[in-house]
């Protein structure tokens, strides 16, 4: 069984795709700073998009940060605290929008999206950067010490290492965390196939050496094609007794010369996979891209019922 930490317990029901509802509320992500951008100039739809996905049974929310970093707000134009407040600012959204619901147990996990995000050419879909070792730790370890010099209600209950494609990447975010042994994080990895993150390692040899670090809690991968969840199950289960969270896109294919979506998404449909996917293992499911409140909602129920036929 896995060893789930306390800020993990109960937990079983993580959010859609973030970026995905904000366009369906019109806002415009076609910018370099990507949903940052919505975070800056219109906050109240951030809030808006977690509250939807709170509604639909969402029991941990990820923030409005992935794209954050101080290398992509220095791109921008816009100096390096701008970019320190717009992390702390997405966490009292997100902290503010959990509080409307005082029955509830919601968590929120801060957002940090890989290297590759900053550079906004899909690098976090093959991890091969320009850059080094040394380049990594320091672009992840900014970000972290915003959260671990927060107050609490700007610090969130635990960071989401989200898309990371490769061992090194992963590598230099535990190095980048080591000063801050008090932390809680998860690493979820993007995958070219299934046993195989982006960059071409083993799954298995990126969720053990995430395993390694004292702070994770969970390991596991998202924005993936829902048809390999099993397989990666499998790969994350055999490498660590960490619990795994599994959140992939809609089963949508993306055509990259068009640049657009293509097949249709079905929530109940995806209802029923993640029903599969928690007899298979994983502790937290939710959705990526093309995933919308509909989806997490038959999510939701999904571990409901699980529930009702083991009691």
């Amino acid at each position: 069984m896995p060893q789930i930490d306390p800020i993990l317990d109960g937990i079983r029901v993580l959010d859609g795709g973030l970026a995905t509802e904000l366009e369906y509320q019109g806002a415009r992500i076609d910018d370099p700073l990507w949903s940052a951008h919505v975070l800056e100039d219109d906050p109240a739809k951030v809030a808006a998009v977690h509250r939807a996905y709170i509604q639909a049974g969402a029991e941990c929310i990820a923030t409005c940060s992935y794209q954050v970093s101080r290398m992509g707000y220095a791109e921008a134009g816009l100096p390096p605290e701008r970019a320190d407040a717009a992390l702390l600012r997405s966490v009292e959204i997100a902290r503010s929008v959990a509080a409307e619901f005082p029955h509830r147990r919601v968590l929120v996990a801060a957002s940090l999206g890989p290297y590759g995000a900053a550079l906004h050419n899909g690098g976090e879909y093959h991890g091969n950067y320009d850059c080094s070792f040394d380049d990594l730790v320091r672009f992840h370890r900014e970000r972290i010490e915003v959260f671990a010099r927060a107050t609490a209600n700007q610090r969130p209950d635990l960071i989401a290492f989200e898309t990371f494609p490769s061992l090194e990447e992963a590598r230099a975010a535990g190095r980048a965390l080591a000063p801050w042994p008090q932390l809680r994080c998860w690493f979820s990895f993007s995958c070219r196939g299934p046993q195989h993150v982006s960059h071409g390692e083993r799954l298995a040899e990126c969720a053990a050496l995430a395993a390694s670090f004292p702070q994770t809690v969970a390991i596991g991968v998202n924005c993936v094609p829902p048809r390999w969840i099993p397989s990666l199950l499998a790969e994350l289960r055999a490498a660590s007794g960490k619990p795994a969270i599994v959140y992939p896109n809609s089963g949508e294919g993306w055509d990259a010369a068009r640049r657009s979506w293509t097949g249709a998404s079905d929530p109940a449909d995806y209802g029923t996979q993640a029903a599969q996917w928690f007899h298979a293992g994983a502790q937290i499911v939710g959705g990526c891209c093309r995933t919308r409140p509909a989806h997490i909602r038959a999510v939701a129920q999904a571990i409901a019922a699980t529930k009702s036929r083991s009691s």
